[in-house]
């Protein structure tokens, strides 16, 4: 029973994923193992399961990320590298995220590309560099993720009110006009 503790099964009631790595791809989840500082020599990392633990802690590893995009780029399970993906965009400079899109399988490309995307709209509203028109214009193709997100970087109080007035659900207009009351 690998990986169980004390008899019990590790995500009891979950179907676990199995997909046998490629060879090629267990190489590089060993070195990526290593990497992060898991030394797991005999690993077959055939349970996605245990990839994605892997992947979790590589993400937070700058020194790893080289070797996760390796990984990444050689997973068979396109809802897992998503998941990676998805998770490392946050962690890496706006002109490498389009290189960690462009690795998915195009069948479970487009959310991450979106949020790609809403990452560089977030970054030019915490700049400043979105007016209170333009995010007029733009709110309403926005996710609620980022229109959520958005309350938390707009110094403007201009734009704040056209959040709190435009924002999707109740809870972002009242997130931005939160914002806007004095502290």
């Amino acid at each position: 029973m690998g990986g169980d503790i004390a008899g019990v099964r590790p995500w009891k009631g979950v179907k676990r994923v199995s997909a046998d790595p490629s060879p090629v791809l267990g190489e590089v989840l060993r070195r990526l193992a290593q990497v992060v500082g898991r030394y797991e020599d005999n690993a077959a990392f055939d349970d996605g399961h245990d990839r994605w633990s892997l992947y979790r802690v590589a993400m937070d590893n700058p020194a790893a990320l080289p070797v996760l995009f390796e990984a990444v780029s050689l997973e068979r399970d396109g809802s897992l590298a998503s998941g990676v993906v998805g998770g490392v965009l946050e962690r890496v400079p706006a002109d490498e995220r389009e290189r960690w899109v462009r690795i998915l399988p195009t069948a479970v490309r487009e959310f991450s590309a979106r949020r790609a995307r809403e990452l560089g709209v977030l970054e030019s509203l915490a700049r400043g560099a979105m007016s209170a028109v333009d995010v007029d214009d733009l709110i309403d193709g926005w996710s609620d993720w980022l229109q959520l997100r958005a309350v938390r970087v707009i110094a403007d109080e201009d734009v704040l009110r056209v959040v709190s007035q435009r924002g999707r659900t109740n809870r972002i207009r009242r997130a931005a006009a939160d914002s806007l009351r004095p502290r």
